[in-house]
């Protein structure tokens, strides 16, 4: 059974960090591109981030300079390293593991404010 569990995810101050963890069982995490997408109340799930099987990453403008994605693959684990937090920030975070098939984990809360 393929599972994906995000985790870290908490109410943080303006200013502040969190890392965020997505735990992969069931597949051979190394051979999945892995994103981070969030939701925030109202709007639709876009995407944050993403590493790729070789490591390549990419990161959407809002997040440049303030969010770090990686991977630890002798952990099945993918981070996602969110510094300067900003309100705008305040979302369900989901990670997605996609290569031949996709899943998705079932989200964790961020909440950024004072």
């Amino acid at each position: 059974q393929v599972q994906l569990v995000e985790s870290g995810g908490d109410l943080v101050q303006p200013g502040g960090s969190l890392r965020l963890s997505c735990a992969a069982s069931g597949i051979r995490f190394s051979a999945y591109t892995v994103s981070w997408y969030r939701q925030a109340p109202g709007k639709e799930r876009e995407l944050v981030a993403r590493i790729s099987s070789s490591d390549t990453t990419d990161y959407r403008d809002f997040v440049k300079g303030r969010f770090t994605i990686s991977r630890d693959n002798a952990k099945n684990t993918v981070y996602l390293q969110m510094n300067i937090l900003k309100p705008e920030d305040t979302a369900v975070y989901y990670c997605k593991a996609s290569w031949i098939l996709t899943y998705w984990g079932q989200g964790t809360q961020v909440t950024v404010s004072s």
